[in-house]
């Protein structure tokens, strides 16, 4: 059994295992052990969760097509107990349900902590063997191909691995969508983690397209993609970008602007930059 814990009022956004039920905070047990009230997507699938720890809880249903009542009844309960907030697996509001009810909870005065542990995005980024020091998180790709490819080409020019969500029949469009839109770069499909069937397969989009027509994929999919390399570019035009970067910015601010513009090292520019200013 799971020692409760006491807690003041308030709003309890508490992170679940992705698979593995082992992978459950001790922290978090406790808080949920200590609720008066957990809010749930799926209430069989958090039931499961609670059955394991041994913890009986009232639920109560709340998943993107929960109405504004049922926010503001959640809300109503958090001002006078505490209350959680999970999802079906993984750190609430990371593209599960939850952004409202903590706008909702914030404007309302009411207390919010954050319970870390599980998120299927931060694994796949340690285990996808890219460039971790810089990432960006864009959610689920959209299912239909031309918002698809537009999706893409707005992050082209991002300078860090980008991760996304997606679900095994959409796979092979993304892969095709990347490849195109995308050339060159390198790309890793994790599937099933922290489970026992879980893999991390890392190639070109062309590859990974192949092996899973081969082998078809179940389970929920993070898909990681490499950064761009860097720009080529001539001397001229960096300067040039240089100068203009200077008219507004310090020189610091210019060399990391231009830096990040054209992957050209950013001391090298400050040097440059100090002697134009």
């Amino acid at each position: 059994m799971v020692e409760a814990m006491a807690l003041d009022p308030g709003l309890y956004i508490v992170a679940t295992p992705i698979g593995n039920l082992g992978d459950i905070t001790a922290r978090a047990a406790a808080v949920l052990g200590g609720v008066a009230a957990v809010a749930c997507e799926d209430t069989r699938v958090t039931g499961k969760l609670l059955h394991h720890l041994g913890i009986k809880q009232k639920l109560i249903r709340y998943d993107d097509h929960a109405s504004e009542a049922t926010r503001d009844h959640i809300l109503g309960l958090a001002a006078t107990s505490p209350i959680a907030l999970v999802s079906d697996a993984g750190t609430p509001l990371i593209s599960d349900p939850g952004y409202q009810l903590v706008v909702g909870a914030r404007e309302l005065g009411i207390a919010v902590t954050s319970i870390p542990g599980p998120s299927a995005a931060i694994v796949a980024l340690t285990l996808a063997g890219l460039p971790s020091d810089r990432f960006l998180f864009a959610g689920f790709l959209p299912s239909k191909d031309k918002a698809r490819r537009e999706v893409l080409d707005e992050l082209a020019n991002v300078r860090a691995t980008l991760v996304f969500y997606e679900t095994a029949p959409r796979l092979a469009a993304s892969l095709g969508a990347i490849g195109e839109v995308l050339p060159g770069r390198a790309v890793a499909v994790a599937r099933e983690l922290t489970k026992k069937f879980e893999e991390c397969r890392s190639g070109t989009p062309e590859e990974l397209i192949a092996h899973y027509a081969a082998h078809p994929p179940k389970g929920e999919i993070v898909l990681v993609i490499g950064p761009p390399g860097p720009v080529a570019i001539n001397p001229a035009d960096a300067e040039a970008l240089l100068v203009a970067a200077l008219q507004n910015l310090k020189p610091s601010q210019a060399a990391a602007e231009v830096a990040r513009a054209t992957g050209l090292d950013r001391k090298a520019l400050y040097a440059r930059a100090l002697e134009l200013k």
